[in-house]
């Protein structure tokens, strides 16, 4: 409790002082005024919003919601000061991509910033850029090093000027099937072709041999084009059963970088992640240190502002790679937050009025890790259908709570309907404990609390072997059994995570190879 007053007493303060001036910059910096924002649009839906709404209500800003004509009912408008419907007429998606709508909205109804929350318009620099043309700011970085980060190949250069490590791969994207034999005769199989101008996994084609490089690209490039409106791809060497190791970064407008260290999010499914660590349980501390030190060298080299995440591939010898740059708060922030005790919302929306971090008494040097967290990722999907999303109405809902537990969440309670238009995510659950294995303990707890009756369950993982750039490390299956009649919930979690007792006894030793199970949170 008194841990809680004084976090939160401390964001207080900086809510009295909201109307004062940003300290002086130096000399070599350029000023910047300070001004307060007072009301917060954010240009997205769900549990984001809802996240973004809590943090602008604690610091006394009014907040405003948009909504689709599907979304009428959701909870994420309810949580608004204001909601407006958007995109009137169009495809469920698509409201949340029409720029006119959102900006209209937001002059309309004098609207001082927009944060644009993750997935949808939040690594759209003409979105910042229409932002910014508008009079209104945008809660992120400036819409040119959006643009530059957006675009990997280029991203891949400013990495490789800063002197941080890449996969081998092409400078720019490749116009034929012709460089792709070219690569590969250099390089050697195995090979992936990426989306030059997205991520989320589309796009992505790992090829073994000569004979699926065709298909596999003829593959990437339609989806690629499908999910992002350009088909170019580049191609880069496969690394084989790598660490994917993300570095959260946090910059201001006067030059100042931090980094609030790692988070592992190896455990994926078709390139999606569905757990993530913070910290990277066993990491060697050397590395830590490199990659963290990758990541500011990286932001100062294109002058970052607000918050974004460096990620990186670590191989089996401990070299990393960089992969690309979110420029953009991410789905996982949650277990950096607990972990350092810095609330990343407020942070961004300190920077975007001018703030320096000096000023929000954020230094390098503050910066610790303060024992460990798991994010889980609980989904309305059908194991029997592929993992499909499932839709329909929830009839039961229970969480797992108590200490060392948040739930991040915006759907998640009976009578919620699950709309088959968007994300499946239903909530997140996030671990908090002094240790791996105590925070893995938690969240297997918390799960077993967990009651869902309405959408589609599942009792037991399906084999299968996850996809693509993936961790090659021991994985572990937690079931949760929930009772006759009710679903059970199944996490998989790195064995590092687990506690033997878990894995059936205490003298029980951990295996050395992977339990082939999908590493997904089931209802």
């Amino acid at each position: 409790m008194l841990k809680f007053r004084t976090v939160h007493g401390g964001l207080r303060l900086l809510g009295i002082r909201r109307t004062s001036t940003a300290p002086a910059a130096s000399p070599n910096v350029r000023r910047l005024e300070y001004k307060p924002i007072k009301k917060v649009m954010v240009a997205n839906r769900g549990e984001i919003a809802i996240r973004v709404f809590r943090a602008c209500t604690e610091l006394g800003i009014r907040t405003v919601a948009i909504y689709s004509e599907q979304d009428t009912g959701q909870m994420h408008r309810q949580k608004a000061d204001e909601a407006y419907l958007i995109g009137r007429g169009l495809a469920p998606v698509q409201a949340y991509l029409h720029i006119p709508d959102i900006i209209k909205v937001a002059k309309e109804n004098n609207v001082d910033a927009v944060h644009p929350g993750y997935g949808f318009l939040s690594e759209r620099a003409d979105f910042a850029q229409a932002c910014q043309d508008a009079g209104v700011r945008f809660i992120g970085p400036s819409p040119e090093v959006v643009r530059k980060m957006g675009d990997k190949v280029e991203a891949r250069a400013i990495a490789i000027a800063a002197g941080v490590p890449v996969v081998p791969g092409t400078d720019a994207p490749i116009t034929s099937l012709h460089e792709a034999h070219e690569f590969s005769n250099t390089y050697g199989f195995p090979i992936i072709f990426k989306a030059a101008y997205g991520g989320g996994g589309r796009g992505m084609r790992v090829v073994h041999s000569y004979e699926e490089l065709e298909e596999n690209y003829t593959r990437a490039y339609s989806e690629a084009l499908a999910a992002f409106g350009n088909g170019a791809l580049f191609v880069e060497k496969f690394i084989e059963k790598p660490r994917h190791i993300e570095v959260q970064i946090l910059g201001d407008q006067y030059g100042n970088i931090l980094h609030l260290y790692e988070r592992d999010c190896s455990i994926q499914r078709r390139h999606q992640k569905v757990v993530e660590i913070a910290p990277a349980a066993h990491l060697d501390p050397q590395l830590r240190t490199r990659l963290t030190s990758d990541s500011v060298k990286l932001a100062k080299q294109v002058g970052y502002e607000n918050a974004g995440t460096v990620e990186f591939l670590v191989d089996r010898h401990g070299k990393h790679y960089f992969i690309e740059v979110n420029s953009r708060l991410q789905v996982e922030h949650t277990v950096t937050e607990e972990i350092t005790d810095v609330d990343l919302v407020h942070a961004q929306i300190h920077v975007a009025e001018g703030r320096s971090l000096p000023d929000l008494g954020l230094r390098q040097e503050n910066i610790r890790i303060n024992g460990c967290a798991i994010q889980c990722r609980v989904t309305t999907e059908d194991p029997a259908r592929s993992f499909q999303p499932d839709t329909g109405r929830i009839e039961v809902f229970r969480s797992g709570e108590g200490m060392g537990i948040r739930l991040d969440n915006a759907s998640a309670f009976q009578g919620a309907i699950i709309s088959p238009h968007y994300d499946s995510l239903l909530v997140k659950v996030i671990a908090h404990g002094k240790d791996h294995p105590t925070a893995a303990t938690k969240m297997s707890r918390a799960l077993a609390e967990f009651r869902v009756r309405g959408v589609k369950a599942r009792h037991q993982a399906q084999p299968g072997r996850p996809h693509g750039q993936e961790a090659g490390r021991p994985e572990a299956a937690l079931a949760a059994p929930t009772g006759p009649g009710s679903p059970s919930l199944v996490c998989v979690l790195p064995l590092a995570c687990v506690p033997s007792s878990r894995l059936g006894g205490p003298s029980q030793t951990r295996p050395e190879t992977s339990i082939e199970v999908s590493p997904t949170i089931l209802l």
